[in-house]
């Protein structure tokens, strides 16, 4: 069993993207394009970078790209910090989604890491531990997303379920042990007795 604890941002809201030529922002024909990105005109899906006249990018577009390279470094922070917390419970690394920039590069928006959250088969201690482990993976982050808040309660819950079975474990009686009683005073020295636990 598996679940995924990651970070995920908004795209970035069409009005922020320069306009292109015929007033439609670049972002909406980049949708309409190919699979490839920002579109040039008569060329769909060919990369576009959003620029005035000097090719420089526009001011908007400057906007835009320091917001895209801001969420894609918390995102990366975000991602390392479950994948350090979670060690060795991490199914793999971590994965994310992107969105092209009006410069033309791909920066991640989005993204996730994979943990094993099973139980330790037949050892409710080992669950437990696992569980407080996961939960950690989950709120390493400096701010936990929903998901991340969701798979932390499941940790408590999956934690607090093994603890009482664990206590419930140490409390089963296994069967009748023998054991002989001794008094100092020698009355009952050598006595078998049945004791159970």
């Amino acid at each position: 069993m598996g679940m995924s604890i990651g970070f995920s941002t908004h795209s970035i809201p069409l009005g922020l993207w320069p306009k292109a030529s015929g007033g439609a922002p670049v972002a909406a024909q980049a949708a309409e394009a190919a699979p490839g990105g920002w579109s040039k005109a008569g060329q769909p899906g060919a990369p576009r970078k959003a620029s005035g006249a000097n090719g420089e990018l526009t001011q908007e577009a400057v906007k835009a790209l320091e917001k895209l390279k801001a969420t894609d470094r918390e995102v990366r922070a975000h991602e390392a910090a479950h994948l350090a917390a979670a060690g060795g419970i991490a199914v793999s690394g971590a994965s994310f989604s992107y969105e092209r920039g009006p410069d033309g590069q791909q920066y991640a928006v989005g993204g996730e890491v994979s943990i094993d959250t099973s139980p330790v088969p037949n050892d409710p201690e080992a669950t437990a531990r696992k569980a407080e482990q996961i939960r950690r993976a989950a709120l390493a982050p400096a701010n936990p997303s929903g998901q991340d808040i969701s798979v932390a309660a499941a940790a408590s819950q999956m934690q607090a379920q093994a603890q009482a079975e664990a206590a419930m474990t140490r409390q089963k009686p296994e069967g009748k042990a023998d054991a002989y009683a001794a008094s100092i005073d020698g009355n009952v020295l050598g006595a078998r007795i049945d004791v159970t636990a």
